[in-house]
């Protein structure tokens, strides 16, 4: 079924709901293989639901239909200087899918980049909202201003629900001035467990860092940026953006910062805006990670250095690491998803582990997502239940 306004999604859902049948929920394609394998009866195709309704730069707000491609999105903001400041993900290469992000797709996945950090997930920039539910009724959250307190905040709820809950038509997402500059600096040569020492001691300092990642030597010799690539060692890199006089004072507050804890001058080097930008994207879109099965794991990031040593003493792989050491991009050497080498290492250090990348028949044997606890399973039943009573809306994706 493929609707071409908001009020025939609403049918489709009503009708899905009346006769039994269920839904795959699909606008641009490119997340299919993210999450739990889906078996409905028929795809509710929403590609239709495109284009920007409005966009008023002044108030920093933009409000788009659903299925609207990313990269209408990121062409008017860019016209205006303004960026959504999550920094989106592209994960068609790391899924080896085709079709085109959206925007609703986006905030749907609640995906978010390294600039999280400092800026955020999607969810926090996520204003407002229309939506079908699975009982095939229209609801509306939030608004199109920046500072809105009306009614509850559906859009942090459904941010992250993968199209479980209810069906995206219209959202509405705070836009952010783009950085007028950006540098990287790189520390060269560090060990796992010293680099999460060091971005972890550079997050308390007032210098706005947007970016902080470490890279094995494996990983960065992946990398499209020469200087990465060609210094045959782990790369620890860390990213300064905002107007050009700020970014150059901060960088050598950085710099001497780096050299207080012990690092020598000639261990470090410089990216520029173009190197710094291509960096990023790398990381962010997971461009660097091998060939195989693809896990994120979130912990503390104090956490990180000794998660990533236990997974790799139970299974052989090659780790990135993202937010100062808070996000593990493990890629385990072979074809096993291992939930066992993963998640088994997580009872002391809290945290969750979504399974991104794997043959089918491994996504249908191991769940996508980090079980959840009684309580938590209890509660996010009932929500289920509240948005879609007899499970029309893309069955399986986030519970198997």
């Amino acid at each position: 079924m493929r609707p071409t306004t908001a009020d025939a999604v609403e049918d489709a859902v009503a009708t899905a709901a009346a006769h039994g049948r269920t839904l795959e929920v699909r606008a641009g394609g490119s997340k299919v293989g993210l999450g739990n394998p889906i078996q409905a009866h028929d795809v509710l195709d929403l590609s239709a639901l495109s284009g920007i309704v409005d966009y008023d730069p002044a108030e920093l707000v933009l409000t788009a239909r659903a299925a609207t491609p990313m990269s209408e999105i990121d062409a008017a903001l860019r016209a205006r200087g303004q960026h959504l400041a999550f920094e989106p993900p592209d994960y068609r290469r790391l899924l080896g899918g085709g079709g085109a992000p959206t925007l609703g797709g986006v905030l749907a996945s609640n995906l978010s980049g390294p600039r999280r950090i400092a800026a955020g997930a999607a969810r926090d920039h996520f204003l407002g909202l229309h939506a079908v539910s699975g009982r095939g009724q229209v609801f509306k959250s939030g608004g199109r201003v920046v500072k809105n307190v009306t009614g509850y905040d559906l859009s942090k709820l459904l941010a992250g629900s993968f199209g479980t809950l209810a069906v995206l038509t219209e959202v509405t997402v705070k836009v952010m001035p783009a950085p007028e500059d950006c540098c990287t600096v790189l520390v060269l040569g560090l060990s796992a467990e010293s680099a999460v020492e060091l971005l972890c001691a550079m997050t308390a300092l007032p210098l706005d860092i947007t970016g902080l990642a470490h890279l094995p030597n494996g990983l960065a010799a992946r990398s499209g940026v020469r200087l990465v690539a060609g210094a045959e060692c782990p790369i620890t890199a860390l990213r300064l953006e905002g107007i050009a006089v700020s970014v150059g004072a901060r960088l050598l507050r950085l710099r001497e910062a780096i050299v207080e804890r012990g690092a020598r001058h000639d261990d470090t080097a410089i990216l520029g805006p173009e190197d710094t930008e291509m960096l990023w994207g790398e990381i962010r879109d997971g461009l660097l990670l091998p060939p195989g099965v693809v896990w994120k794991v979130s912990v503390p990031p104090a956490e990180g250095a000794r998660v990533a040593a236990a997974i790799a003493a139970r299974q052989h792989c090659d780790v990135l690491y993202d937010w100062a050491g808070g996000l593990l991009w493990v890629a385990l050497h072979g074809q096993s998803a291992s939930p066992d080498s993963v998640r088994g290492v997580l009872a002391r250090s809290g945290g969750h582990a979504t399974l991104v990348r794997a043959p089918m028949s491994e996504r249908e044997r191991c769940p996508a997502f980090q079980p959840l606890s009684g309580p938590l399973r209890a509660l996010s039943q009932r929500v289920k239940h509240a948005f879609d009573p007899v499970g029309v809306l893309n069955p399986g994706r986030m519970v198997s």
